[in-house]
């Protein structure tokens, strides 16, 4: 059951970011792989920033982390790919 969660939250998070940084999704392969990245990185940053952060849900703090990695991480490949 972990694993269906984790590819419904990578998929939900990699769609998020692909709609707040260019307006379209990159597909539900393409989402979910960027979602999975995108919590990584969520987390690092927010452990680094020292930012407790917290909805009350657990589920809902995951997509929101994971879709704030996954647009830093779309970000970053904008910046590179220039």
């Amino acid at each position: 059951m972990s694993l269906l969660v984790t590819i419904l939250v990578g998929a939900l998070a990699g769609w998020l970011a692909g709609q707040v940084m260019s307006g379209k999704g990159y597909g539900f392969i393409v989402n979910l792989v960027l979602g999975i990245v995108g919590s990584v990185v969520g987390n690092w940053v927010f452990d680094r920033l020292n930012i407790d952060f917290s909805l009350g849900s657990s589920l809902l703090d995951s997509i929101v982390i994971a879709a704030a990695g996954a647009i830093i991480v779309l970000f970053v490949a904008g910046l590179i790919k220039k």
